[in-house]
């Protein structure tokens, strides 16, 4: 390969990391993509092909449509089943773009439309899903790290509930409402997340949380992501470091114990 001695290439946090293409050119170029592989892109990056894959191992989802709803009369078959408020999502969706709510029959085809057109418009793909909107939710998400050779840990949450225009503005670790036993079981899932696709590399599983302490998978980010410091500064591990090592071949060095938490960190997006 004509790579200039370049043996591998960290893609930032852009639009580079979730591109399973541009992974794929990096592989066949004899150049190691730091990151996951990109049948893991893929395959996380179909939002209702990731939803279908968490459902089948065990991780709490929204309910919902099981994978694109392909037209407006399905759409209306499963809003009766599921009940309003609807959320309609495109399934190569991201950064709040192609997403509409319906509160009722009446506003159904409008949101299905809107929804729809703009994913075609932003994203090539007009295929959207539908799931329940739950009200009163908390956006947590996890962060995990996997070697190549299956061992994967999560490094706790960060709470991401404060949000302008569907984009994140404030991140925090730990979050304050979470009990000590709800952020167990949501590490684990976090963790079966990963373990269910053979992720590999740095990952984040992003949560919604209701009143009563449910959760529920939204999706995984295939990258290393903008609030990743204020984990590095609660557990002391540097992720990118982490990234790299494993993109080397080694293996993680750590089990979940080995995970702790100390203070508190908030990130705050100007």
């Amino acid at each position: 390969a004509y790579n200039k001695g370049v043996d591998a290439i960290h893609p930032g946090f852009g639009f580079l990391s979730e591109n399973a293409e541009f992974a794929e050119i990096c592989q066949r170029s004899g150049i190691k993509f730091i990151g996951p592989d990109a049948k893991s892109i893929r395959l996380l990056g179909d939002k209702s092909e990731a939803k279908r894959t968490m459902k089948e191992n065990g991780v709490p989802t929204i309910p919902g449509s099981d994978g694109e709803v392909e037209s407006f009369e399905k759409a209306a078959e499963l809003a009766e089943k599921i009940g309003f408020p609807l959320l309609i999502k495109a399934s190569a969706g991201g950064g709040g773009r192609g997403m509409r709510v319906a509160e009722s029959m009446n506003d159904l085809e409008r949101a299905y439309k809107e929804a729809s057109d703009e994913a075609k418009a932003y994203f090539g793909n007009g295929g959207v899903y539908m799931e329940k909107l739950l009200t009163s939710t908390k956006h947590i998400e996890f962060q995990i790290i996997a070697d190549e050779m299956g061992n994967v840990v999560h490094l706790f949450e960060r709470d991401c509930s404060m949000q302008r225009r569907k984009q994140k503005v404030i991140e925090e670790t730990p979050c304050v409402v979470l009990s000590d036993k709800t952020r167990n079981k949501m590490g684990e899932a976090a963790v079966r997340a990963a373990k269910s696709c053979g992720y590999s590399n740095v990952g984040t599983v992003e949560f919604l949380l209701d009143g009563s302490e449910n959760f529920y998978f939204m999706e995984m980010n295939t990258r290393v992501q903008v609030e990743h410091p204020i984990t590095e500064m609660v557990t002391g591990i540097d992720i990118v470091k982490k990234q790299i090592e494993i993109a080397a071949g080694q293996p993680l060095k750590m089990n979940q114990n080995d995970v702790t938490m100390r203070g508190h960190s908030i990130e705050c997006r100007i």
